[in-house]
């Protein structure tokens, strides 16, 4: 079993705790869930912006710890300051360090859109992602099948919530339907963790222009985002890039002042 795997199964024995913690009904009561959505479709296309999905994510499996002790106030902040599009939160706990409030202050201080970047196997979990603030969920083929996908994403739907739907592969883009906003290319193997930018450009060719799609993972530099964006992509989902540094919200500033400064 891959390590994908096995978060999918922790995950479920964790949404199985979380329903009996926090029902259903009382999610429902939370300041945010009744408030319109922010649109990433939007802002991912705004002309005065460069398609930057600046994340904030204090470790990962395959790296281990990153930025223990970045603090969401300053980072995401900055970030916007930056020039960055939307926000993805991780708030998965038990493998990137991640937790709910971590988005939900990030929906305090800033009107942008914000991705909740977490594991998604439950419809309660949408639900959550409501409730915390969130404005799109992410669902990863790999660990749904096409029913679940369809059933997740028109439930995001139904919340005004946009979904962006991650895939590795052509079979994986069978798994998109009618409800799904976006089309995400992780240029990470989710089984091996190796990381290739041609992953992008071999989907560009499988996805059709007519879909808004953007590239995560392995993004190192302002000349990756131009030929990606050259390739189809409209949205460029970085994390580690910045994370890993002193300053995330310094080193995206500088990040997409250089790629303003390239792209002229």
């Amino acid at each position: 079993m891959n390590i994908l795997s096995n978060i999918a199964d922790f995950k479920r024995k964790e949404v199985a705790s979380r329903k009996a913690l926090y029902p259903i009904a009382l999610l429902e009561k939370s300041l945010f869930f009744n408030t319109k959505p922010v649109s990433l479709v939007h802002y991912l296309r705004r002309a005065d912006m460069m398609g930057i999905i600046a994340e904030f994510k204090r470790k990962s499996p395959s790296k281990g710890t990153i930025n223990a002790y970045s603090s969401i106030d300053h980072v995401s902040i900055g970030y916007m300051q930056a020039g960055a599009s939307a926000l993805s939160i991780l708030t998965d706990e038990e493998f990137f360090g991640g937790q709910n409030k971590d988005l939900t202050r990030a929906r305090e201080l800033n009107y942008c859109p914000i991705l909740r970047k977490d594991f998604i196997v439950d419809p309660y979990q949408v639900i959550e992602a409501k409730s915390i603030g969130a404005d799109a969920i992410l669902l990863i083929a790999a660990i749904l099948t096409v029913d679940e996908v369809l059933e997740l994403a028109k439930l995001a739907n139904n919340l005004g919530l946009e979904t962006i739907l991650e895939v590795h592969s052509e079979l994986e883009l069978m798994h998109r339907n009618q409800y799904v906003n976006i089309v995400g290319v992780n240029n990470r193997n989710l089984v091996d963790f190796s990381v290739s930018l041609q992953t992008s450009y071999d989907m560009s060719k499988l996805i059709g222009k007519d879909v808004l799609a953007i590239s995560e993972s392995g993004i190192s530099s302002p000349q990756d985002v131009i030929d990606l964006r050259k390739a189809g992509y409209e949205g460029f989902l970085i994390g580690g890039q910045f994370m890993a540094t002193a300053d995330p919200a310094k080193s995206c500033q500088q990040f997409i002042s250089k790629l303003i400064s390239i792209g002229k």
